[in-house]
């Protein structure tokens, strides 16, 4: 009996342990509330609505199925209802079909992603439409991706390419209209790819070829078309589905060890290979509906494994040979719609019952119903073989035409030039040549001089803001009372900057750029323009440039002023410590200025082509107006300034040096972060810091003698760390650096958990 009293508490306290370990997250149950909330309240979900539940011990149904392994989430399954399927989708919401129009795809993945543990993910038939963005690759422990029966729309995103562990991609029946990708070999691991019934178009992806562990490829009701390379290396290979696209090559080589292919409703030309004789496990082979010739092999017949040949619909001809062999196995042949005469070989013969046999629609013996005349059979063939002389001879007039008038543009070409062209260097030749000695902004001359290669989110984002204009001189000494010290706001390495108020009584902040005699006015101005198109609500407003010539030539410049809107909060730096003249701010607080620092520098890398980099971020260049939102000053001076970081010389070409600046934005961002954590004060100290002190923040024992008071007693532990993990990936070796995509999703998903932290606070 004591035995049995000591064996009950200790067995009630083992369970209870047992319980308690497999208990989701909170974060993760509020990334699933927040799901269901995104799908739009699905009845397949309505047992979620339970706050109390459990979602790891809910009985699994066809329709929904969780599983979970160390209090996380590993596996999530949802399949809606499959309802009727619209033949042309533009875009948009449809009632009762898709998901409503207040449905955003860009925040469905970016909760998604939060599921970080996620190997499986299958969600089928929910509605849910818009285009798939790349931070879907941020599930990066995914092996399952089924989105099947969905309305996903535009290109697949590239960075898929980064799911490494994927082993399963399924995006059947969508929309997918762009060109079929050609970074499939990057998934090392896959072995089921499905991208059926969409419209993707472009040549098949050669990528796929080395592919060696895939089992399964199904690409059938796309718009692929051009040549079908090799496939005969992908040693793995059972299913093949090409099925109804546009393909027009020869047939190629298929692996050996194929099971089923379907390569029908194409326009695959040529002979059938004698390679096809030796595919022994082959079992489904549908060729039909191609541009087919010649007669097929004999030994394709008699495959050991073979139980399905579909042939109809080619153009094959000539006579079966009468000593034909079919495979035990064989219980379906479709023939029919060829141009094949002559006698029926006995094993095709319907006689036997031992197989279906389809021959109709050829010129073959009498006995066969549905036949032509011999002599049809033979007129279309002596048609094509005259067709395809002519289109030889008018291939080859055209191609003579096309050299004919490539060398007369040619002689036009060069006679205009030697007329138009000014002996001397012309203004677009200076600007040419200044940029490509230009080795930070590496601008082309056309980009400088053409709008249109400011992207759409530019567009977006500046709507509401001032257009950018050209002040005067005089207009600027108004402003500044003459650029009286009473105006003077400080130095930096861009030159002075001033305060000023305009006629009309707007505050701006005009910055004095050093004289420079590297460009001429013109060249000088269009580099403005560019700049001027820069508009973000997180970016300081540019209002207008003025350029002092000094009454010169052309080619003089005295002094470039540029004029801003006038931030008057102070800037970030001045809010992170007690020893600071602002107010402190707390923990969220400042993940609110960095997400809109984020926000601006991933705008300047991504949302202008080409990005602007090299940035000089810092958190005295971190400005807050008066609601607090945080704008980004001295961004992209590098492209008029002489004041310019080397990196390497002329030697490097335009990616490395271009992909250095990015990696420079990284790493100031990171450090920024890091001033954020633990004070201004880091800066004077900052190499032997990062040396000595860094790796300590990943210890919750070491952060409460590096980590700003402030930061420590607002902030929760989970929120902190990821913040210093990005902060370590930003400071890291260069190659191994992170996207400002990846800061800014860390960044907001740092201060939703704080969020969620606080209000368990307040209730």
């Amino acid at each position: 009996m004591g035995y049995f009293n000591l064996l009950l508490p200790l067995s009630l306290a083992w369970s209870l342990m047992i319980l308690g370990s497999y208990q989701l997250q909170s974060s993760q149950k509020q990334v699933l509330l927040q799901l269901r909330k995104h799908l739009e309240y699905p009845k397949q979900l309505e047992i979620w609505k339970d706050h109390g539940t459990d979602f790891c011990y809910i009985n699994s149904s066809s329709q929904v199925n969780i599983s979970c392994q160390d209090n996380v989430v590993t596996e999530l399954k949802i399949m809606g209802h499959t309802p009727a399927k619209v033949s042309n989708f533009e875009g948009f919401a449809i009632a009762n079909l898709t998901l409503s129009e207040n449905f955003s795809m860009d925040s469905f993945v970016t909760t998604l992603a939060r599921l970080t543990s996620l190997r499986v993910l299958s969600l089928v038939s929910l509605g849910i439409w818009g285009p798939l963005p790349d931070k879907i690759h941020r599930l990066f422990s995914l092996e399952f991706l089924d989105l099947s029966s969905n309305y996903l729309f535009g290109s697949v995103p590239p960075k898929i390419s980064a799911m490494v562990k994927l082993q399963t991609l399924k995006l059947d029946d969508n929309f997918f209209n762009d060109t079929i990708p050609n970074w499939f070999d990057s998934l090392s691991n896959l072995t089921f790819l499905s991208l059926r019934n969409n419209s993707l178009k472009g040549p098949f992806p050669s990528s796929i070829r080395y592919i060696t562990t895939l089992t399964d490829l199904v690409l059938s009701v796309n718009e692929i078309s051009g040549r079908l390379p090799d496939l005969s290396g992908l040693s793995s290979l059972n299913v093949l589905d090409l099925s109804e696209n546009k393909l027009d090559s020869d047939l190629p080589a298929l692996p050996r060890g194929l099971v089923m292919a379907f390569l029908s409703n194409n326009s695959f030309s040529g002979e059938i290979p004698k390679q096809y004789s030796k595919l022994n496990q082959i079992q489904h082979l549908d060729l039909s509906s191609n541009l087919l010739k010649g007669m097929p092999p004999g030994l394709l017949f008699s495959l050991p494994n073979i139980s399905y040949l579909n042939l109809a619909s080619n153009m094959l001809s000539g006579s079966l040979p009468n000593h034909l062999n079919c495979g035990g196995k064989l219980g379906f042949v479709d023939m029919s719609d060829n141009r094949l005469t002559g006698e029926v070989p006995s094993c095709l013969s319907n006689e036997s019952g031992k197989r279906i046999v389809k021959l109709g629609g050829n010129c073959l013996s009498t006995q066969v119903p549905n036949q032509h005349a011999e002599s049809y059979c033979t007129e279309l063939h002596m048609k094509r073989k005259q067709s395809e002389g002519r289109n030889a001879a008018i291939l080859v007039a055209i191609i003579v035409c096309i050299l004919i008038t490539m060398v007369l543009l040619a002689l036009a070409f060069l006679t205009v030039c030697r007329r138009y062209c000014p002996r001397g260097l012309s203004e677009h030749h200076l600007l040419h040549k200044a940029v490509q000695e230009d080795t930070v902004a590496g601008f082309s001359s056309d980009i400088l001089t053409n709008a249109r290669y400011i992207s759409e989110a530019a567009k977006l984002s500046s709507q509401g803001l001032p257009v950018c204009r050209s002040f005067a001189l005089e207009e600027l000494n108004e402003a500044t009372n003459n650029f009286d010290n009473s105006a003077f706001m400080g130095e930096g390495s861009y030159g002075k900057l001033y305060k000023g108020k305009l006629e009309n009584g707007t505050l701006v902040a005009i910055r004095c750029l050093p004289p420079s005699k590297k460009y001429s006015i013109r060249n000088l101005k269009l580099r403005l323009d560019l700049l001027a198109k820069l508009r973000h609500p997180h970016l300081v407003c540019l209002l207008g440039h003025c350029i002092d010539g000094g009454g010169r030539d052309d080619y003089s410049i005295n002094r470039v002023f540029l004029i801003y809107e006038y931030v008057p909060n102070g800037n970030f730096r001045s809010h992170l410590s007690e020893n600071t003249p602002g107010e402190v701010f707390n923990w969220s607080e400042r993940l609110a200025v960095l997400i809109g620092a984020a926000k601006a520098v991933q705008f300047l890398h991504t949302g202008v082509i080409p990005g602007f980099f090299n940035n000089r971020l810092k958190t005295h260049n971190i400005l807050l107006n008066e609601h607090r939102i945080a704008k980004l000053s001295d961004y992209g001076l590098s492209i008029v300034s002489e004041e310019i970081n080397s990196t390497g010389g002329k030697q490097r070409d335009h990616e490395s040096r271009q992909m250095i600046k990015l990696e420079d934005d990284v790493f100031s961002f990171g450090f920024m972060i890091l001033e954020s954590l633990v004070g201004p004060s880091v800066s004077a100290r900052k190499g032997a810091f990062l040396t000595d002190e860094l790796a300590s923040l990943n210890s919750q024992d070491s952060r409460g003698r590096i980590v700003n008071p402030v930061v420590m007693a607002t902030s929760s532990q989970e929120s902190l760390s990821i913040v210093i993990a990005i902060t370590n990936k930003c400071l890291s070796e260069s190659w191994s650096r992170p996207s400002f995509e990846d800061i800014l999703w860390n960044l907001q998903y740092a201060a939703q958990i704080q969020a969620t932290a606080d209000n368990e606070l307040r209730i």
